[in-house]
This record gives structure tokens, C-alpha cells and sequence, in this order.
């Protein structure tokens, strides 16, 4: 099975059982290098999908939470080569998505990552500032490994580009919940929920909403409208007050079992 098809078989595998999956964000090497594959291990246990965070100095779709954690990762020393090195001694039992920028993807080389990759728990990859018109290069390193790339669609994105991602992501179609960086709770008006209703008609594959997703009232709200959610910044938030992953993740399911 392919990297797409296991993130996409995880998520329609919750979503079967038991409302949106949850896919569980973390900086890497946030807030304890030596704790990493702790925290990584107990986010497994709570979440269908983990997505981790390659940290970066210039975060420009992140808010203040992720920016943090990237500051403190980078300055323990956290790499995208030490990642990978930590991933390949471990089995999480659960596909692994890498979310990073793409400077650091290249600093490495493309292929060498994706060859590395492979050999991991790591499914795919979310790259916010490689434009699907730009990505040819990315795919033929990742395509003969089975790894996806999965496209992000916001609420301004224009009908036509809309169609064009959806039929270009892999894995998932990653729906953003609002204009701007994460962080922010989202109230979930009625316009975000038509906004994921005509991304799920384009669809092909599951479609998760991201950003501002915080509490299991919103996630019982995006229920009928999503596969999954993913949970971020208040994740990063909840590691850093040293809380249990799993444990809280487990609250964002209550209203919707």
C-alpha cells in the first residue's frame, strides 16, 4: 500500500467508526529534543494520522504558537536529518505526514529525502509554500516511493484552482478553515461549512480541516462536513503545559461517538 493510499485508509478507517478522524500536529523536537519520540508515541495513541513539524525561521502560514515551538526546536538543534533519524528507529503504528517548508527539503535534496523517507513511517508530505504549478520536481522523487503530496485549499480559492487541487492531492485535501496563520479558534459559521461541502463535491479522496480547531464542539460541528480534522497550535499547546496527547485528544471526540 502506497503512503497516499495508508493516510487516506487511516482516515476513512476512524471516520467509519467513530466521527472526523483526528490527524495531530507537533513541532519536532518541541518543547524537549530528548523527549521526541515520547511525545510522538503518545500523540500516536490519541490520533489516526500524526502530522510533524519541520521546524523553519520563517513559518509564514503558522501563528505565534508554531512560531514558538520552531524558535525553541531550532535552537536545541532539531534538523529535517535528525527527524528522519529518530523516525527511522521507531514504528508508530500510524501513517506519519512531514509538514516543512520547502527550503529545508531542498537543503537536504530531494531525492535523498524521499529515499529516506521511504524507509520510515512517513507517508507524505505537506510543503505550504510549493505551488502545485511548481511541484512537478518534488512528485518525481516522491511518485516511485508511493509518498503523497498533499494540496492545501483555503476558502478564497477560485473554483477553477479548486478543481485543479483537489485532483492533484494525495492522501487528503487539506481544507483551511479561514484566511490568515494558525492559531486562531474558528467559530465555524455556515460559509465555512458550504466552503467544505463544495470541497468534499470536488473530492476524490478525504478532505481534513485544519487551523483554529481547538475544541469537540467544533469538531462535532464539522462532522458532517469533513473526514477529519487537524489539530494543531492547541495541540503544541497542550505538550507545553506537559498534559497527556492522548488524553486530550480523546476529548475532542466526545461529542461526536
Amino acid at each position: 500500500m502506497s503512503g497516499a493510499e495508508r493516510i487516506s485508509a487511516a482516515i476513512r478507517a476512524a471516520n467509519g467508526r467513530r466521527g472526523p478522524a483526528l490527524v495531530g500536529f507537533m513541532t519536532a523536537g518541541y518543547p524537549s529534543r530528548e523527549r521526541f519520540r515520547e511525545h510522538l508515541q503518545s500523540i500516536a495513541a490519541g490520533a489516526d494520522v500524526i502530522e510533524i513539524g519541520v521546524p523553519f525561521t520563517d513559518p509564514m502560514a503558522d501563528g505565534v504558537t508554531i512560531q514558538r515551538a520552531s524558535r525553541a526546536a531550532l535552537a536545541q538543534g532539531v534538523s529535517l536529518r535528525w527527524i528522519l533519524s529518530e523516525l527511522s528507529a521507531m514504528r508508530l503504528g500510524v501513517p506519519v505526514i512531514l509538514m516543512s517548508y520547502l527550503n529545508p527539503l531542498l537543503a537536504v535534496g530531494l531525492e535523498l529525502l524521499c529515499r529516506t523517507a521511504a524507509d520510515t513511517d512517513v507517508a507524505g508530505f505537506i510543503v505550504p509554500d510549493l505551488p502545485v504549478d511548481e511541484s512537478d520536481e518534488f512528485r518525481a522523487a516522491l511518485d516511485p516511493r508511493g509518498l503523497a503530496l498533499i494540496q492545501m485549499v483555503t476558502p478564497v480559492t477560485s473554483a477553477a484552482r479548486l478543481e485543479r487541487l483537489c485532483a492533484a492531492s494525495q492522501g487528503f485535501v487539506y481544507a483551511v478553515t479561514m484566511t490568515g496563520t494558525t492559531g486562531r479558534s474558528v467559530a465555524v459559521p455556515q460559509a465555512v461549512l458550504e466552503y467544505l461541502d463544495r470541497v468534499r463535491a470536488h473530492a476524490r479522496i478525504p478532505v481534513c480541516a485544519g487551523f483554529g480547531i481547538r475544541s469537540r464542539e467544533q469538531v462535532a460541528r464539522l462532522a458532517d462536513h469533513v473526514d477529519g480534522v487537524i489539530v494543531g497550535s492547541a495541540l503544541v499547546e497542550v505538550l507545553e503545559r506537559n498534559a497527556d496527547p492522548a488524553a486530550w485528544l480523546a476529548t475532542l471526540r466526545a461529542d461526536v461517538l
